[in-house]
């Protein structure tokens, strides 16, 4: 058994939200979305992303699939149906070229949480009163940290720290990352855009999060705590508690 909570919010600045999410809850399948472009076709790249990624989900049975393997093909296999329909999208009509979006997902399947991740939108999952990351972000400062050019802290104030370098519909082609584990009961599994920890940080995340309120306060909570910070960029969260 899950509680799912979820929750999304242009904020203060942004004139339209760019993000979106979807929870499949039969399936145990959960993503959020954060779409970048001119003309609204952020918006776009990332309700294209979810809705067909969510519409693989329904054509095919991922309950079939037993392997770790297996699990991470047809995740695989979703997001790139996904990219290239936003790819297709960009190069026919120009009002939506350019546009791509991050994705991250996360299902749960006998006892362990597989997740697929591309861009900066992340998953964390929070046990025992700690908060771990599970995904990495494909940023340009991220590429500075692995080389030992920059630290994280340094990251943090980096004028180019929001340049992704990993996004669906950039390329004609893309390969996520793939994460596995082992999710225990009071886990809750968070998915986010950066809109809420580029925000608050992990820590008033780690706070909100050892309230075990229900899952829906959980977001709403989140979600305003992002606001109430400056609230520059779209909030979306996704939480589910094990």
């Amino acid at each position: 058994m899950v509680q799912i909570g979820f929750k999304s919010n242009r904020g203060v600045v942004r004139e339209n939200n760019e993000d979106a999410c979807f929870v499949i809850p039969g399936s145990d399948v959960y993503m959020v979305a954060d779409g970048v472009g001119g003309n609204s076709s952020g918006e776009v790249a990332s309700r294209t992303a979810v809705e067909k990624i969510a519409g693989f989900v329904n054509d095919n049975d991922i309950r079939e699939c037993m392997t770790a393997e297996a699990i991470f093909g047809f995740l695989g296999d979703a997001v790139g149906v996904a990219n290239r329909e936003i790819y297709e999208m960009g190069k026919d009509n120009p009002r939506y070229r350019g546009m791509a979006t991050t994705v991250v997902i996360a299902y749960l399947f006998r006892g362990e949480g597989y997740i697929a991740n591309v861009g900066d939108s992340r998953a964390y999952v929070y046990r025992d009163g700690a908060m771990s990351r599970i995904t990495k972000d494909h940023t340009y400062v991220n590429e500075l940290i692995d080389k030992g050019v920059i630290t994280e802290d340094e990251a943090e104030s980096h004028r180019q720290k929001n340049v992704i370098t990993k996004a669906l519909g950039a390329e004609p082609s893309i390969a996520p990352d793939f994460y596995k584990l082992p999710l225990h009961s009071g886990d809750i599994l968070l998915l986010c855009t950066d809109g809420l920890y580029g925000e608050v940080g992990e820590k008033r995340i780690l706070q909100v999060l050892e309230e075990r309120k229900t899952m829906n306060e959980t977001c709403s909570d989140l979600v305003e705590m992002a606001i109430q910070a400056g609230g520059r960029d779209n909030i979306t969260v996704v939480c589910v508690r094990i």
